[in-house]
């Protein structure tokens, strides 16, 4: 059983950055990530990292969004700079799946980010 716990959440202005955090509790050799979903519309796959560091982001974020875990993998991290207004929605972290098209298995629970233009 694989539990997630994100933090670092919060309101930010267009342009500036946040650190979003995701504390996992048990462990599952597949990929973990980070979905996004705002209001009104379908959750989105955002960042993928499986367990040989290999990444995989979603258009909308590359260049702009960083994806990472620690050496234990107890940790998963989401670096995401040069945010924009369209990028406001509760950000979930997940473990147990392969790519960000597919299912994962593990939920953590969200943390919302607001970026005021």
């Amino acid at each position: 059983q694989v539990q997630l716990f994100e933090s670092g959440g919060g309101s930010v202005q267009a342009g500036g950055s946040l650190r979003l955090s995701c504390k996992v509790s048990g462990y599952d050799r597949r990929a973990m990530g980070w979905f996004r979903q705002a209001p009104g519309k379908e959750r989105e796959g955002v960042a993928v990292i499986d367990s040989a560091g290999s990444t995989e982001y979603a258009d909308f974020v590359k260049g702009r969004f960083t994806i990472s875990q620690d050496a234990a993998k107890t940790m998963l991290y989401l670096q995401m700079d040069s945010l924009k207004p369209e990028d406001t929605a509760v950000y979930r972290c997940a473990a147990g799946g392969w790519h960000l098209r597919s299912p994962f298995n593990y939920w953590g629970r969200g943390v919302q980010v607001t970026v005021s233009s």
